[in-house]
């Protein structure tokens, strides 16, 4: 296990140096001077030469590559331009926020997506079957920007049950993690159905059943296992769309996560911040891929022999 682990490691270095290149170039790429996007037209020419000494942007192309990947190394981002603190600071203290939702989102979303896809598969082409495949389809066809204030109307507003925004205790966190997870939920629902219905019908199923083997026992013992994986490929690159997918939810419901402050960042110009912001959400993405290989081959220990 230890070394499929450090395997994939190496493979993933390439993708690490990559991302942060791509992320360095963000400034650079954008149309115009970048400084005089942040101070604004106004500004006196001392100020812009200021700026851009403080950014290192008066320096040479390989020089600032350099310091930037080993600025990234030590962990150190660089400086916010509007908080005045270090940019990893300023992400630390924002990064829990979007965690959290992002978690009872997933949660929430399994709580509804397993059992009753399990039903549906053990109930093909039943009531609850097709009930299932209607709620998945209703929960993939919401888009959040137009899910989430018509929850705000309905319990926020019209109902007075929960809070409109903001992040103070449990009550504040069941719209923003039902308007994520909802559509998660309709995913899952159906690959469960799907990965399960296929497997029930497996020769090495109907061997342990033809052995005496009860159906429930047989199912759960073997079937859900082997249903498992595909359902952890998507638990786990949804859980990074929903880390990223929260910058829509965080500004409806004035969430203080990543997503809203990289929102806060661009409309104030603090470049530096966006890069932040990008970066660390692009590392999650590419730690969540690699905990999800290493959850595959615990589920399925012929993928770590397949490696060597």
């Amino acid at each position: 296990m230890i070394g499929y682990l450090l395997r994939r490691l190496a493979q993933m270095l390439p993708l690490v140096v990559l991302v942060a290149s791509l992320v360095f170039s963000l400034i650079h790429l954008i149309p115009g001077d970048p400084v005089e996007m942040m101070l604004g037209d106004g500004a006196r020419t001392a100020d812009v030469e200021a700026l851009r000494h403080e950014l290192g942007l008066d320096r040479p192309l390989g020089t600032q590559y350099v310091e930037f990947l080993a600025g990234l190394v030590r962990g150190d981002l660089g400086r916010s331009l509007h908080f005045g603190e270090p940019v990893t600071a300023v992400l630390w203290k924002h990064y829990p926020a979007t965690l959290q939702l992002a978690l009872v989102s997933m949660l929430a979303a399994l709580l509804f997506a397993l059992p009753l896809g399990v039903l549906a598969a053990l109930r093909r082409n039943g009531p609850v079957d097709h009930a299932s495949r209607f709620l998945a389809l209703l929960g993939v066809s919401l888009p959040n920007f137009w899910f989430g204030p018509m929850l705000i109307l309905l319990f926020a507003i019209h109902l007075d049950w929960l809070p409109v925004s903001g992040r103070g205790g449990w009550r504040s966190m069941v719209l923003p993690a039902v308007t994520l997870g909802t559509a998660l939920a309709g995913l899952l629902t159906r690959m469960v159905r799907s990965s399960l219905a296929e497997e029930l019908h497996r020769p090495y199923l109907i061997t342990a059943r033809a052995k005496g083997l009860p159906f429930f026992a047989a199912t759960v013992r073997h079937a859900t296992k082997n249903a498992a994986i595909p359902v952890v490929t998507v638990v786990g690159l949804q859980f990074g769309a929903l880390l990223t997918g929260a910058i829509i939810t965080e500004t409806i419901f004035s969430w203080p996560g990543l997503g809203r402050l990289l929102i806060q960042a661009i409309q104030l110009r603090d470049y530096p911040l966006v890069q932040g912001g990008v970066l660390v959400m692009s590392l999650t993405y590419l730690l969540l891929n690699l905990a999800t290989d290493l959850t595959y081959a615990v589920l399925d220990p012929r993928i770590r022999l397949e490696e060597r």
